[in-house]
């Protein structure tokens, strides 16, 4: 069987007058080997597409695969995540991961706290804001928490995302707008324990993985999972695994979104709990990043006993047997 890979590498962007923080969310040549050298390791040939555009290439060319093991962001846009699997769609190809709604849905942090609202799962309130005078209309009660409304990897986030007062809301939400040049989503500071859930599986069939807490050490951005904490996290942050009252209800709410949301084959949920305990969703992440060590899924993975290799495996399978069923034609 044949499997492609398609990926976006930051080597690849560096000549577009891209900082550090604008590549963030794009794969390193380390991630790329070990994806390809576990493939390989389970049997399956494989193929390096790349980024969109080359797969735009080849696909014109002809080119097919069994299976497209899909972990590319794109560059722009609510729907960048979704323009492989679209494409791939459209020829009618099998892929990992979540669909291009899905994607575009989660990608967008406000459309997907309306729609787990609508599920009746705890997310704080929020407000979207598109520009600097809906942001001096926030009504919410401080502290408050701001980031782009379409970003991971941290991007946006540090220790000012944390706001305590109007005069400081005005000018983070400014610098956002500017800076990223998409709203900001605005939402309720949550001061309680934070965790990411990791889940493999699709709909009925998908399993909550483990459960880890986000510690920072004393030298990280206090308060915040921010950017440089994350890209730091081996020196700044600790994974504990939990598996406590609330961690529980942690991990129940993160499979309800995750399910309610349409995600497959695997994804990342973060939570955070508010002032009584309660642990509230805060993003989701279906194309959860894979670097063996560096990635909160396969550090997650590690720590429960499940290696790099079966967790691959798993993604696969999952795939594989959805492609086994019938398109839905709308």
């Amino acid at each position: 069987m044949k499997v492609g890979l398609t990926y976006d590498l930051r080597d690849e962007y560096r000549g577009l007058d891209l900082d550090e923080e604008d590549l963030a969310e794009f794969d390193s040549p380390q991630t790329i080997e070990a994806l390809e050298k576990t493939l390989r390791s389970l049997g399956y040939e494989t193929e390096r597409i790349g980024h969109g555009r080359n797969l735009v290439k080849l696909l014109a060319e002809g080119r097919r695969w069994d299976l497209v093991f899909n972990i590319a962001e794109g560059l722009y846009g609510y729907g960048r995540e979704a323009l492989i699997p679209a494409l791939l769609e459209a020829y009618g190809m099998a892929y990992t991961f979540s669909d291009p709604l899905t994607l575009s849905v989660a990608l967008h942090k406000g459309l997907s706290k309306r729609l787990v609202r609508d599920l009746g799962l705890p997310t704080p309130d929020f407000l979207v804001v598109e520009n600097e005078a809906e942001a001096a209309a926030v009504a919410l009660p401080f502290p408050l928490f701001a980031k782009p409304v379409a970003e991971g990897t941290g991007k946006g986030v540090n220790s000012s995302s944390k706001i305590g007062d109007r005069g400081q809301l005005l000018e983070v939400c400014g610098r956002l707008l500017r800076r990223y040049r998409q709203p900001v989503l605005v939402e309720t500071f949550l001061p309680g324990r934070e965790f990411t859930v990791g889940i493999l599986g699709t709909g009925a069939e998908a399993e909550v993985l483990g459960i880890l807490e986000v510690v920072l050490r004393t030298e990280a951005e206090a308060e915040v999972y921010s950017f440089v904490n994350k890209e730091k996290c081996e020196d700044l942050v600790d994974y504990l695994l939990v598996d406590d009252e609330q961690a529980h209800l942690a991990a129940k709410t993160a499979l309800a979104a995750y399910r309610g949301l349409g995600c497959r084959d695997g994804g990342r949920v973060d939570l955070r709990a508010d002032a009584r305990g309660q642990p509230s969703f805060m993003e989701i992440n279906p194309l959860a990043g894979l670097h063996p060590t560096h990635s909160d899924l396969p550090i997650l993975g590690s720590l429960v006993g499940v290696e790099y290799q079966e967790l691959i495996d798993r993604i696969v399978r999952s795939a594989l047997k959805r492609s086994n069923n019938h398109q839905v034609r709308c």
